[in-house]
């Protein structure tokens, strides 16, 4: 019988790529979330019975724990930019990793890759990096010989950044962003997932820091990205003091409305905003996995092309123009 894998948060961004690649390489797939029935497109990874989505909560020990019987190895992918509710980011990113390490452990399972997130700092003032360096201690501590990977901002069709910007041009002439010179280095999503498939077939253990090819600020991959969908903004810095004050405006709302209103942005999101979200010059990354890093201008077109004026005809529409010129 071919090996299963199960992956906590398989039904997200990054946890669907995972799922979907070690389906193609032969492995039974177990997609454990908190929606199964909202996650049943993963069934399509494999064939009938290889992918299943089931039920699991993060934050309890039994429930984690049935999920895994039989398991031979375990990705976690789960993980919050905000909190909401009871999933803050203490219960989700610092004790649901060391969680599933420790009952890895205990179930005899020895392979274990966690994604967490370049930044992850123990010593941070922002609970987001603060909680991801305790989470990669606590796999660590249980699992030792377990991969941790570090990504950058990732990119890929179903994306929360840039999706979310090049939504935002629609709505007027001026796209406002917090840190314009904060450099970032974006990641493909689907090398995210080649990197760990890597560590759930034993091929890499140890810390691995993943980013692209380049290295842009934040001004200038929105610059990129309004390039590909054909609009003209004007990217607008907002200084931290001001955006400070935005993030401590709306986190009241969404606390005063009981999280009917959501925040647009966060204290603790302007905290890592401030800084720099790049590989480490001595980390490990990409080079030493053997893998090629896909370049962001061979995929953003791929997925942002719905978000130019003319949508999927603005090819016809600009060859029209160049025959009118001729």
């Amino acid at each position: 019988m071919s090996k299963l894998v199960t992956i906590y948060g398989g039904s997200g961004f990054v946890g669907r790529y995972i799922a979907r690649r070690m389906a193609k390489a032969g492995w039974r797939v177990r997609v454990a979330v908190r929606r199964p029935n909202e996650a049943l497109f993963v069934r399509t990874y494999g064939v009938v019975g290889q992918v299943e989505p089931v039920l699991c909560n993060i934050r309890d020990d039994a429930s984690v724990a049935s999920v895994m019987q039989g398991a031979d190895a375990v990705v976690n992918c789960v993980g919050v930019l905000a909190e909401t509710g009871k999933n803050t980011f203490d219960a989700v990113q610092a004790e649901g990793p060391e969680r599933i390490a420790r009952l890895a452990k205990e179930a005899g399972i020895t392979r274990m890759v966690h994604v967490s997130a370049i930044g992850a700092d123990a010593d941070s003032d922002s609970d987001y990096a603060r909680t991801k360096a305790v989470g990669e201690d606590g796999v660590l501590k249980h699992q030792p010989d377990a991969m941790i990977v570090r990504p950058s901002i990732v990119f890929g069709p179903e994306d929360d950044f840039f999706n979310r910007f090049a939504g935002m041009t629609r709505m007027g002439p001026v796209l406002p962003v917090i840190g314009a010179d904060t450099r970032f280095q974006p990641v493909y999503v689907d090398d995210v997932a080649q990197a760990v498939v890597k560590g759930v077939l034993g091929e890499a253990q140890g810390v691995y820091e993943l980013g692209g090819p380049v290295t842009m600020t934040f001004r200038e991959l929105m610059s990129l990205m309004l390039d590909v969908i054909r609009r003209r903004r004007l990217v607008l810095n907002i200084p931290f003091f001001a955006a400070r004050i935005m993030a401590f405006v709306f986190d009241m709302l969404q606390a005063v409305s009981l999280g009917l209103v959501k925040s647009m942005v966060t204290r603790d999101q302007v905290k890592n905003l401030a800084r720099d979200n790049v590989v480490a010059e001595a980390a490990q990354g990409f080079a030493e996995l053997g893998i090629e890093p896909t370049a962001m201008t061979s995929v953003l077109p791929e997925y942002l092309w719905r978000f130019r004026p003319s949508g999927e005809f603005t090819a016809i529409k600009e060859s029209a123009q160049n025959l009118r010129r001729n």
